[in-house]
């Protein structure tokens, strides 16, 4: 798995790589109280937003991260964040997740063709065996979007972490298997298209 910093464009976003440079645009779309209700991290400060960004890249740095700014490709604007993260080279896996868009983007295609360009990635270009996703207990929204791509409930890490507001996180994990992908990638293609 070659993790170099990669761009991924489709015909609604681009997915380019994080960078320092990127903070104040980050910022700038992080505004609505709303992107950061099921999130267990939250960025409420420019400051926030700098340790946001800093730590993505020391993960990469590490070689356990590969962070992505996401941009909506008509505008260039920078509308939110993924990346791919907990890599695991020697056993061919990695999970797509940190990902937020600002709400004026949510119920549009660019989430949907964000992931499609990660798992198209991760399946056929590093040859992942397994792609993981996890959400919160109570992120209904998120969890019921995992399944429409094609992602298989596995189970629910129970009191697993602590929520910015001092609450207690149960997360309920899924997966994509190499097997399942091309499954996966027409589901995809068919959303994308229609």
């Amino acid at each position: 798995m070659n993790l170099a910093a990669i761009t991924l464009e489709g015909r609604h976003v681009k997915l380019v790589p994080m960078g320092l440079h990127h903070i104040d645009a980050l910022w700038a779309a992080a505004q609505d109280p709303k992107t950061w209700e099921f999130s267990s991290a939250v960025i409420r400060s420019a400051d926030q937003c700098r340790k946001y960004v800093e730590t993505a890249l020391a993960w990469q740095s590490a070689g356990t991260a590969v962070p992505f700014v996401t941009t909506e490709r008509a505008s260039g604007a920078v509308i939110g964040s993924t990346r791919f993260a907990n890599i695991d080279r020697d056993n061919r896996r990695a999970e797509i997740g940190w990902t937020w868009i600002n709400p004026k983007w949510w119920r549009t295609a660019i989430n949907t063709e964000a992931k499609y360009l990660m798992l198209r990635h991760a399946f056929e270009v590093w040859k992942c065996m397994r792609v993981e996703f996890k959400t919160g207990h109570t992120n209904v929204r998120s969890q019921q979007a995992i399944e429409r791509i094609g992602g298989v409930r596995e189970g629910t890490l129970r009191k697993h972490m602590f929520q910015p507001d001092g609450s207690i996180r149960h997360s309920v994990y899924f997966s994509i298997l190499d097997d399942e992908w091309p499954a996966a990638r027409q589901r995809l293609e068919k959303m994308l298209a229609g």
